[in-house]
Protein backbone atom coordinates (compact mmCIF):
# COMPACT_ATOMS: atom_id res chain seq x y z
CA UNK A 1 0.00 0.00 0.00
CA UNK A 2 1.27 3.53 -0.86
CA UNK A 3 2.18 5.47 2.25
CA UNK A 4 0.97 9.03 3.33
CA UNK A 5 4.53 10.28 2.88
CA UNK A 6 4.56 9.35 -0.52
CA UNK A 7 5.03 12.36 -3.09
CA UNK A 8 4.70 11.81 -7.24
CA UNK A 9 6.65 14.13 -9.21
CA UNK A 10 5.63 15.10 -12.90
CA UNK A 11 7.00 13.02 -15.76
CA UNK A 12 8.91 14.68 -18.84
CA UNK A 13 11.39 13.36 -21.12
CA UNK A 14 11.40 10.07 -19.33
CA UNK A 15 12.77 12.07 -15.74
CA UNK A 16 10.77 12.40 -12.40
CA UNK A 17 10.64 16.47 -12.66
CA UNK A 18 9.76 19.11 -9.61
CA UNK A 19 6.69 21.28 -10.91
CA UNK A 20 7.31 24.61 -11.51
CA UNK A 21 5.89 26.22 -8.38
CA UNK A 22 6.99 24.10 -5.71
CA UNK A 23 3.04 22.74 -5.05
CA UNK A 24 1.53 19.38 -4.61
CA UNK A 25 -2.14 18.32 -4.41
CA UNK A 26 -3.75 15.72 -2.10
CA UNK A 27 -4.63 12.11 -3.09
CA UNK A 28 -7.45 11.25 -1.33
CA UNK A 29 -8.59 7.21 -0.58
CA UNK A 30 -12.24 7.39 -1.62
CA UNK A 31 -12.88 4.44 0.71
CA UNK A 32 -12.09 6.66 4.12
CA UNK A 33 -11.78 9.96 2.89
CA UNK A 34 -7.90 10.16 4.16
CA UNK A 35 -5.01 11.64 1.79
CA UNK A 36 -2.30 9.32 1.36
CA UNK A 37 -0.02 10.74 -1.17
CA UNK A 38 0.48 13.89 -2.86
CA UNK A 39 1.22 14.78 -6.62
CA UNK A 40 2.74 17.64 -8.42
CA UNK A 41 0.40 20.60 -9.20
CA UNK A 42 1.99 21.09 -12.74
CA UNK A 43 0.72 24.56 -13.97
CA UNK A 44 1.09 26.86 -17.83
CA UNK A 45 5.15 26.43 -17.02
CA UNK A 46 4.98 22.67 -16.60
CA UNK A 47 2.61 22.01 -19.63
CA UNK A 48 5.15 24.37 -21.95
CA UNK A 49 8.11 22.26 -20.57
CA UNK A 50 6.39 19.06 -21.62
CA UNK A 51 5.08 20.43 -24.88
CA UNK A 52 8.86 21.59 -25.82
CA UNK A 53 10.26 18.02 -24.85
CA UNK A 54 7.58 16.12 -27.30
CA UNK A 55 8.43 18.44 -30.14
CA UNK A 56 11.96 17.68 -29.31
CA UNK A 57 11.32 14.16 -29.50
CA UNK A 58 9.25 14.50 -32.78
CA UNK A 59 11.07 17.04 -34.73
CA UNK A 60 14.15 17.36 -33.11
CA UNK A 61 16.32 20.95 -33.16
CA UNK A 62 15.76 21.68 -36.44
CA UNK A 63 12.80 22.88 -38.76
CA UNK A 64 12.03 19.56 -40.28
CA UNK A 65 9.12 18.02 -39.59
CA UNK A 66 9.39 14.47 -38.26
CA UNK A 67 13.45 14.68 -37.18
CA UNK A 68 13.39 13.97 -33.67
CA UNK A 69 14.11 10.55 -32.18
CA UNK A 70 10.64 9.35 -32.01
CA UNK A 71 9.84 11.32 -35.14
CA UNK A 72 12.15 9.23 -36.86
CA UNK A 73 11.01 6.08 -35.21
CA UNK A 74 9.48 3.55 -38.05
CA UNK A 75 6.06 1.97 -37.82
CA UNK A 76 7.37 -1.79 -37.01
CA UNK A 77 9.72 -0.24 -34.52
CA UNK A 78 6.84 1.72 -32.88
CA UNK A 79 5.08 -2.16 -32.78
CA UNK A 80 7.68 -3.14 -30.88
CA UNK A 81 8.25 -0.71 -27.96
CA UNK A 82 3.79 -0.60 -27.68
CA UNK A 83 4.18 -4.92 -27.91
CA UNK A 84 7.06 -4.42 -25.12
CA UNK A 85 4.93 -1.88 -22.99
CA UNK A 86 1.95 -4.35 -23.23
CA UNK A 87 4.27 -7.29 -21.91
CA UNK A 88 5.22 -5.08 -18.56
CA UNK A 89 1.76 -3.94 -17.94
CA UNK A 90 1.12 -7.53 -17.89
CA UNK A 91 3.96 -8.27 -15.81
CA UNK A 92 3.22 -5.59 -13.18
CA UNK A 93 -1.19 -6.50 -13.43
CA UNK A 94 -1.56 -6.82 -10.04
CA UNK A 95 0.67 -3.64 -9.15
CA UNK A 96 -0.77 -1.32 -11.09
CA UNK A 97 -4.42 -2.89 -10.28
CA UNK A 98 -4.00 -2.34 -6.73
CA UNK A 99 -2.54 1.17 -6.91
CA UNK A 100 -5.79 2.41 -9.22
CA UNK A 101 -7.80 0.49 -6.75
CA UNK A 102 -6.64 2.45 -4.34
CA UNK A 103 -6.75 5.89 -5.84
CA UNK A 104 -10.43 5.39 -7.51
CA UNK A 105 -12.43 3.31 -5.26
CA UNK A 106 -12.92 0.35 -7.26
CA UNK A 107 -13.38 -2.90 -6.51
CA UNK A 108 -10.38 -4.67 -7.05
CA UNK A 109 -11.78 -6.82 -9.32
CA UNK A 110 -12.59 -4.27 -11.72
CA UNK A 111 -9.09 -2.37 -11.55
CA UNK A 112 -7.95 -6.05 -12.69
CA UNK A 113 -9.87 -5.83 -15.78
CA UNK A 114 -8.42 -2.56 -16.33
CA UNK A 115 -5.04 -3.36 -15.71
CA UNK A 116 -5.51 -5.96 -18.65
CA UNK A 117 -7.30 -3.75 -20.94
CA UNK A 118 -4.53 -1.36 -20.76
CA UNK A 119 -1.96 -4.02 -21.42
CA UNK A 120 -4.96 -5.00 -24.78
CA UNK A 121 -4.61 -1.56 -25.76
CA UNK A 122 -0.84 -1.65 -26.37
CA UNK A 123 -0.75 -4.78 -27.90
CA UNK A 124 -4.18 -4.47 -30.20
CA UNK A 125 -2.16 -1.17 -31.26
CA UNK A 126 1.67 -2.46 -31.73
CA UNK A 127 0.18 -4.61 -34.10
CA UNK A 128 -1.55 -2.01 -35.90
CA UNK A 129 1.15 0.48 -35.97
CA UNK A 130 2.49 -0.96 -39.80
CA UNK A 131 -0.95 -1.34 -41.09
CA UNK A 132 -1.97 2.57 -41.13
CA UNK A 133 -1.68 2.77 -45.12
CA UNK A 134 -2.71 4.86 -47.70
CA UNK A 135 -4.97 4.89 -50.71
CA UNK A 136 -3.79 5.74 -54.74
CA UNK A 137 -6.68 7.27 -56.30
CA UNK A 138 -7.86 7.36 -60.03
CA UNK A 139 -7.10 10.48 -62.05
CA UNK A 140 -6.43 11.83 -65.27
CA UNK A 141 -4.09 10.54 -67.75
CA UNK A 142 -0.35 11.24 -66.77
CA UNK A 143 -0.71 11.25 -63.52
CA UNK A 144 -0.49 8.95 -60.28
CA UNK A 145 -1.67 10.45 -57.35
CA UNK A 146 -1.31 8.67 -53.73
CA UNK A 147 -3.10 9.63 -50.11
CA UNK A 148 -0.49 9.23 -47.11
CA UNK A 149 -1.30 9.27 -43.21
CA UNK A 150 1.00 11.50 -41.58
CA UNK A 151 0.73 12.14 -37.92
CA UNK A 152 -0.22 15.25 -36.81
CA UNK A 153 2.94 16.06 -34.77
CA UNK A 154 2.03 16.62 -30.70
CA UNK A 155 -0.92 15.68 -29.40
CA UNK A 156 -2.52 16.42 -26.30
CA UNK A 157 -4.25 13.90 -23.94
CA UNK A 158 -6.89 14.66 -21.04
CA UNK A 159 -7.59 11.65 -18.99
CA UNK A 160 -10.23 11.13 -16.37
CA UNK A 161 -10.50 9.77 -13.20
CA UNK A 162 -13.31 6.95 -13.82
CA UNK A 163 -10.79 4.62 -16.25
CA UNK A 164 -7.44 6.04 -16.00
CA UNK A 165 -5.72 3.11 -17.20
CA UNK A 166 -8.35 2.40 -20.10
CA UNK A 167 -8.65 5.59 -21.51
CA UNK A 168 -4.87 6.62 -21.58
CA UNK A 169 -4.42 3.08 -23.45
CA UNK A 170 -7.21 3.63 -25.95
CA UNK A 171 -5.53 7.42 -26.41
CA UNK A 172 -2.17 6.93 -26.24
CA UNK A 173 -1.90 3.55 -28.07
CA UNK A 174 -3.47 5.10 -30.71
CA UNK A 175 -1.53 8.04 -31.05
CA UNK A 176 1.83 6.77 -30.06
CA UNK A 177 1.45 4.01 -32.86
CA UNK A 178 0.76 6.75 -35.29
CA UNK A 179 3.77 8.04 -34.31
CA UNK A 180 2.57 10.98 -32.22
CA UNK A 181 4.82 12.35 -29.44
CA UNK A 182 2.29 12.78 -26.43
CA UNK A 183 1.51 15.18 -23.73
CA UNK A 184 -0.80 13.71 -21.13
CA UNK A 185 -2.85 15.67 -18.28
CA UNK A 186 -4.36 13.15 -16.03
CA UNK A 187 -7.49 14.00 -13.34
CA UNK A 188 -6.22 15.16 -10.35
CA UNK A 189 -8.58 12.68 -8.42
CA UNK A 190 -7.07 9.50 -9.78
CA UNK A 191 -3.58 9.35 -11.48
CA UNK A 192 -1.32 7.37 -9.53
CA UNK A 193 -1.40 4.29 -12.14
CA UNK A 194 -0.42 6.43 -15.22
CA UNK A 195 2.61 7.45 -13.43
CA UNK A 196 3.57 3.99 -13.07
CA UNK A 197 2.52 3.17 -16.74
CA UNK A 198 4.48 6.39 -17.72
CA UNK A 199 7.84 4.80 -16.48
CA UNK A 200 6.83 1.24 -17.59
CA UNK A 201 6.98 3.16 -21.11
CA UNK A 202 10.35 4.46 -21.18
CA UNK A 203 11.49 1.12 -19.56
CA UNK A 204 9.95 -0.14 -23.26
CA UNK A 205 12.06 1.90 -25.19
CA UNK A 206 10.05 5.12 -25.44
CA UNK A 207 12.62 7.87 -26.35
CA UNK A 208 12.89 11.17 -23.84
CA UNK A 209 10.35 13.31 -24.88
CA UNK A 210 7.37 10.64 -26.71
CA UNK A 211 5.51 10.68 -23.34
CA UNK A 212 5.41 13.28 -21.23
CA UNK A 213 2.62 13.30 -17.61
CA UNK A 214 1.53 16.67 -16.31
CA UNK A 215 -0.32 16.61 -13.24
CA UNK A 216 -2.49 19.09 -11.69
CA UNK A 217 -5.95 20.74 -11.47
CA UNK A 218 -8.09 21.17 -15.04
CA UNK A 219 -8.37 25.08 -14.92
CA UNK A 220 -4.65 25.08 -14.79
CA UNK A 221 -2.90 22.72 -16.10
CA UNK A 222 -5.58 21.05 -18.62
CA UNK A 223 -6.44 24.18 -19.99
CA UNK A 224 -2.79 25.43 -20.64
CA UNK A 225 -2.44 22.11 -22.49
CA UNK A 226 -6.12 22.74 -24.15
CA UNK A 227 -5.03 25.58 -25.28
CA UNK A 228 -1.08 25.34 -26.10
CA UNK A 229 0.12 26.37 -29.74
CA UNK A 230 2.58 23.14 -29.95
CA UNK A 231 -0.29 20.79 -29.67
CA UNK A 232 -1.59 19.79 -32.96
CA UNK A 233 -4.40 17.86 -32.01
CA UNK A 234 -6.21 17.25 -28.64
CA UNK A 235 -8.16 14.57 -27.35
CA UNK A 236 -10.35 15.06 -24.35
CA UNK A 237 -12.59 12.41 -22.22
CA UNK A 238 -15.23 13.92 -19.83
CA UNK A 239 -18.11 16.26 -18.74
CA UNK A 240 -19.76 18.03 -21.46
CA UNK A 241 -19.25 21.15 -20.38
CA UNK A 242 -15.82 20.78 -19.34
CA UNK A 243 -15.15 19.34 -23.29
CA UNK A 244 -16.57 22.93 -24.51
CA UNK A 245 -14.11 24.92 -23.05
CA UNK A 246 -11.76 22.76 -24.13
CA UNK A 247 -12.78 22.70 -27.60
CA UNK A 248 -12.95 26.75 -27.33
CA UNK A 249 -9.47 26.66 -26.03
CA UNK A 250 -7.92 24.52 -28.94
CA UNK A 251 -9.93 26.50 -31.57
CA UNK A 252 -7.72 29.91 -30.82
CA UNK A 253 -4.85 28.00 -32.99
CA UNK A 254 -7.00 25.83 -35.12
CA UNK A 255 -6.13 22.65 -33.29
CA UNK A 256 -8.61 19.90 -33.99
CA UNK A 257 -9.98 17.80 -31.34
CA UNK A 258 -11.49 14.19 -30.30
CA UNK A 259 -14.46 14.74 -27.53
CA UNK A 260 -15.39 11.73 -25.97
CA UNK A 261 -18.52 13.19 -23.41
CA UNK A 262 -20.77 12.17 -21.01
CA UNK A 263 -24.13 10.11 -21.28
CA UNK A 264 -27.64 9.33 -20.60
CA UNK A 265 -27.29 5.06 -22.66
CA UNK A 266 -31.37 3.45 -22.53
CA UNK A 267 -31.46 -0.10 -22.68
CA UNK A 268 -35.05 -0.71 -24.87
CA UNK A 269 -36.38 -3.95 -23.68
CA UNK A 270 -39.01 -5.76 -25.53
CA UNK A 271 -41.41 -8.27 -24.62
CA UNK A 272 -39.88 -10.78 -26.61
CA UNK A 273 -36.87 -10.04 -25.20
CA UNK A 274 -34.37 -12.74 -23.18
CA UNK A 275 -35.23 -11.76 -19.52
CA UNK A 276 -33.38 -14.03 -17.77
CA UNK A 277 -29.71 -13.16 -20.28
CA UNK A 278 -31.37 -9.19 -20.64
CA UNK A 279 -31.10 -9.26 -16.51
CA UNK A 280 -27.29 -9.37 -15.01
CA UNK A 281 -26.11 -7.71 -18.29
CA UNK A 282 -28.59 -4.57 -17.17
CA UNK A 283 -27.43 -4.94 -13.79
CA UNK A 284 -23.52 -4.47 -14.42
CA UNK A 285 -24.25 -1.56 -16.97
CA UNK A 286 -25.22 -0.01 -14.19
CA UNK A 287 -23.18 -0.54 -11.34
CA UNK A 288 -20.07 -1.49 -13.07
CA UNK A 289 -17.77 1.33 -11.29
CA UNK A 290 -20.75 2.42 -9.11
CA UNK A 291 -22.00 3.93 -12.22
CA UNK A 292 -19.21 6.57 -12.91
CA UNK A 293 -19.17 4.98 -16.75
CA UNK A 294 -19.98 7.63 -19.66
CA UNK A 295 -21.56 4.79 -21.39
CA UNK A 296 -23.46 3.02 -18.41
CA UNK A 297 -27.10 1.80 -19.31
CA UNK A 298 -28.41 4.26 -16.59
CA UNK A 299 -32.07 4.07 -18.41
CA UNK A 300 -33.74 1.36 -18.28
CA UNK A 301 -36.76 1.64 -21.18
CA UNK A 302 -39.64 -1.97 -20.95
CA UNK A 303 -42.35 -2.91 -22.96
CA UNK A 304 -45.70 -2.20 -20.71
CA UNK A 305 -46.72 -5.50 -21.17
CA UNK A 306 -43.92 -6.97 -18.97
CA UNK A 307 -42.79 -3.86 -17.24
CA UNK A 308 -43.57 -4.81 -13.76
CA UNK A 309 -42.33 -8.66 -13.96
CA UNK A 310 -38.79 -7.13 -15.29
CA UNK A 311 -39.23 -3.92 -12.92
CA UNK A 312 -39.93 -6.52 -10.01
CA UNK A 313 -37.01 -8.44 -11.12
CA UNK A 314 -34.80 -5.69 -11.24
CA UNK A 315 -36.01 -4.60 -7.80
CA UNK A 316 -34.63 -8.13 -6.18
CA UNK A 317 -31.25 -7.97 -7.75
CA UNK A 318 -31.07 -4.39 -6.77
CA UNK A 319 -31.97 -5.03 -3.14
CA UNK A 320 -29.03 -7.47 -2.90
CA UNK A 321 -26.28 -5.52 -4.02
CA UNK A 322 -23.60 -4.18 -1.77
CA UNK A 323 -21.45 -1.11 -1.59
CA UNK A 324 -17.95 -0.99 0.70
CA UNK A 325 -14.24 -0.39 0.61
CA UNK A 326 -12.15 -0.99 -2.78
CA UNK A 327 -10.42 -3.59 -1.20
CA UNK A 328 -13.42 -5.62 -0.18
CA UNK A 329 -14.15 -6.17 -3.78
CA UNK A 330 -17.96 -6.47 -3.33
CA UNK A 331 -20.42 -5.71 -6.11
CA UNK A 332 -19.12 -1.80 -6.18
CA UNK A 333 -16.76 0.41 -4.21
CA UNK A 334 -17.35 4.28 -3.12
CA UNK A 335 -17.29 7.06 -5.33
CA UNK A 336 -14.24 8.79 -6.60
CA UNK A 337 -14.76 12.26 -4.43
CA UNK A 338 -16.85 13.71 -2.02
CA UNK A 339 -17.50 16.37 -4.38
CA UNK A 340 -19.14 13.65 -6.95
CA UNK A 341 -20.70 11.82 -3.85
CA UNK A 342 -22.82 15.25 -3.16
CA UNK A 343 -23.39 15.36 -6.74
CA UNK A 344 -25.26 12.10 -7.29
CA UNK A 345 -27.12 12.54 -3.21
CA UNK A 346 -28.44 16.11 -4.64
CA UNK A 347 -30.34 14.22 -7.66
CA UNK A 348 -31.67 11.78 -5.53
CA UNK A 349 -32.72 14.43 -3.25
CA UNK A 350 -34.64 15.94 -6.19
CA UNK A 351 -36.32 12.48 -7.08
CA UNK A 352 -37.53 11.82 -3.80
CA UNK A 353 -39.29 15.31 -3.36
CA UNK A 354 -40.36 15.27 -6.60
CA UNK A 355 -42.09 11.74 -5.22
CA UNK A 356 -40.62 9.33 -7.30
CA UNK A 357 -41.12 5.69 -6.95
CA UNK A 358 -37.70 4.30 -4.79
CA UNK A 359 -38.91 0.84 -6.78
CA UNK A 360 -35.26 -0.69 -4.32
CA UNK A 361 -31.67 0.53 -3.38
CA UNK A 362 -29.02 -1.98 -2.24
CA UNK A 363 -26.94 -1.44 1.20
CA UNK A 364 -23.34 0.16 2.21
CA UNK A 365 -22.24 -2.20 4.31
CA UNK A 366 -21.56 -1.73 8.02
CA UNK A 367 -17.89 -1.54 8.49
CA UNK A 368 -17.68 0.82 5.57
CA UNK A 369 -15.67 3.59 6.90
CA UNK A 370 -17.92 6.61 7.67
CA UNK A 371 -15.26 9.02 6.18
CA UNK A 372 -15.48 7.17 2.90
CA UNK A 373 -17.31 8.38 -0.39
CA UNK A 374 -20.53 5.50 -0.38
CA UNK A 375 -23.51 5.33 -2.27
CA UNK A 376 -25.66 2.56 -2.50
CA UNK A 377 -27.37 1.69 -5.88
CA UNK A 378 -30.52 2.84 -6.23
CA UNK A 379 -33.59 1.72 -8.63
CA UNK A 380 -36.35 4.55 -9.72
CA UNK A 381 -39.31 3.54 -11.30
CA UNK A 382 -41.73 5.49 -13.62
CA UNK A 383 -39.64 7.96 -14.25
CA UNK A 384 -41.91 10.96 -16.29
CA UNK A 385 -39.04 11.11 -19.64
CA UNK A 386 -38.88 15.25 -19.02
CA UNK A 387 -37.62 14.70 -15.21
CA UNK A 388 -33.83 15.98 -14.60
CA UNK A 389 -32.71 12.25 -13.35
CA UNK A 390 -34.22 11.14 -16.93
CA UNK A 391 -32.38 13.70 -18.58
CA UNK A 392 -29.20 14.38 -16.89
CA UNK A 393 -25.99 12.21 -16.71
CA UNK A 394 -26.09 11.40 -12.65
CA UNK A 395 -23.07 9.37 -12.93
CA UNK A 396 -23.73 7.25 -9.84
CA UNK A 397 -25.24 4.28 -9.44
CA UNK A 398 -28.76 5.30 -10.30
CA UNK A 399 -31.17 3.06 -12.67
CA UNK A 400 -34.04 5.11 -14.25
CA UNK A 401 -36.61 2.82 -15.27
CA UNK A 402 -39.37 4.02 -17.72
CA UNK A 403 -42.28 2.06 -19.76
CA UNK A 404 -42.91 1.99 -23.32
CA UNK A 405 -45.80 1.38 -25.16
CA UNK A 406 -45.08 0.07 -29.05
CA UNK A 407 -41.91 0.70 -30.86
CA UNK A 408 -41.96 4.24 -31.76
CA UNK A 409 -42.58 5.33 -28.28
CA UNK A 410 -39.57 3.38 -27.30
CA UNK A 411 -37.57 5.21 -30.09
CA UNK A 412 -38.80 8.71 -29.03
CA UNK A 413 -37.83 8.04 -25.76
CA UNK A 414 -34.50 6.31 -26.10
CA UNK A 415 -33.82 9.28 -28.75
CA UNK A 416 -35.14 11.93 -26.22
CA UNK A 417 -32.30 13.19 -24.55
CA UNK A 418 -29.29 15.25 -25.54
CA UNK A 419 -26.71 12.38 -25.55
CA UNK A 420 -26.30 9.89 -28.21
CA UNK A 421 -23.27 7.67 -26.62
CA UNK A 422 -24.85 4.34 -26.42
CA UNK A 423 -27.64 1.90 -26.93
CA UNK A 424 -28.62 -1.48 -26.13
CA UNK A 425 -31.44 -3.59 -27.29
CA UNK A 426 -33.31 -6.82 -26.33
CA UNK A 427 -35.49 -8.35 -28.73
CA UNK A 428 -35.37 -11.52 -30.45
CA UNK A 429 -36.98 -9.75 -33.96
CA UNK A 430 -34.46 -9.80 -36.22
CA UNK A 431 -36.60 -6.64 -38.50
CA UNK A 432 -36.70 -4.59 -35.17
CA UNK A 433 -33.05 -5.22 -34.38
CA UNK A 434 -32.22 -3.84 -37.97
CA UNK A 435 -34.45 -1.00 -37.67
CA UNK A 436 -34.30 0.22 -34.64
CA UNK A 437 -29.79 0.07 -34.84
CA UNK A 438 -30.90 2.48 -37.73
CA UNK A 439 -33.11 4.69 -35.82
CA UNK A 440 -31.69 5.18 -32.27
CA UNK A 441 -29.38 8.15 -31.92
CA UNK A 442 -26.36 6.59 -30.70
CA UNK A 443 -22.37 6.14 -31.69
CA UNK A 444 -23.04 2.20 -30.83
CA UNK A 445 -25.82 0.34 -30.71
CA UNK A 446 -25.27 -2.93 -29.04
CA UNK A 447 -28.00 -6.08 -29.68
CA UNK A 448 -28.89 -8.43 -27.29
CA UNK A 449 -25.98 -7.26 -25.40
CA UNK A 450 -24.45 -4.23 -23.58
CA UNK A 451 -20.49 -2.72 -24.50
CA UNK A 452 -18.91 -6.19 -25.93
CA UNK A 453 -16.75 -6.73 -23.50
CA UNK A 454 -14.47 -3.86 -23.86
CA UNK A 455 -13.85 -4.12 -27.54
CA UNK A 456 -10.58 -2.36 -28.04
CA UNK A 457 -11.55 -3.26 -31.63
CA UNK A 458 -15.02 -1.22 -32.11
CA UNK A 459 -14.87 1.92 -32.79
CA UNK A 460 -16.12 4.46 -29.96
CA UNK A 461 -17.88 7.83 -29.52
CA UNK A 462 -21.16 9.71 -29.57
CA UNK A 463 -23.19 12.19 -31.24
CA UNK A 464 -24.91 15.71 -29.80
CA UNK A 465 -23.68 16.22 -26.14
CA UNK A 466 -21.38 12.95 -26.04
CA UNK A 467 -19.09 14.81 -28.28
CA UNK A 468 -17.67 14.00 -31.95
CA UNK A 469 -14.60 12.09 -33.10
CA UNK A 470 -13.67 8.48 -32.37
CA UNK A 471 -11.86 6.40 -29.82
CA UNK A 472 -11.04 2.44 -30.38
CA UNK A 473 -10.08 -0.09 -33.25
CA UNK A 474 -8.44 1.96 -36.31
CA UNK A 475 -10.45 5.21 -36.24
CA UNK A 476 -8.64 5.87 -33.39
CA UNK A 477 -5.99 5.84 -35.62
CA UNK A 478 -7.06 7.81 -38.21
CA UNK A 479 -7.90 10.61 -35.63
CA UNK A 480 -4.35 10.35 -34.48
CA UNK A 481 -3.06 11.57 -38.53
CA UNK A 482 -3.51 14.06 -41.10
CA UNK A 483 -4.53 12.79 -44.66
CA UNK A 484 -1.82 14.19 -47.62
CA UNK A 485 -2.45 14.09 -50.98
CA UNK A 486 0.03 13.83 -53.35
CA UNK A 487 -0.36 14.20 -57.44
CA UNK A 488 2.74 13.43 -59.09
CA UNK A 489 2.78 14.22 -63.05
CA UNK A 490 4.72 12.14 -65.39
CA UNK A 491 3.15 12.54 -68.79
Amino acid sequence: MLQTTERHALFIDNESVAPASGESLPVIDPSDGRVFAQIARGNTADVDHAVRAARRAYDGSGTEPAAGPWGRTDAAQRGRILRRWADLVEAERETLARIESRDTGKPLAQARTDAQALARYFEFYAGAADKLHGQTIPYRHGYTVLTLREPHGVTGHIIPWNYPMQIFGRSLGAALAAGNACVVKPAEDACLSLLRVAQLGAQAGLPPGALNLVTGLGGEAGQALAGHPGIDHVSFTGSPDTGRRVAQAAATHHCPVTLELGGKSPQLVFADADIEAALPVLMRAIVQNAGQTCSAGSRVLIEASIYDRVLGLLAERFAALRAGPAHADLDLGPLVSGRQQRRVREFLSEAQAGGLDFAAQGAVVDDAPAEGFYQAPVLLAGVPPSHRVAQEEIFGPVLVASRFEDEAHAVALANGTPYGLVAGLWTRDGARQLRLARQLRAGQVFVNNYGAGGGVELPFGGVGRSGYGREKGFEALYAFTALKTVALHHG
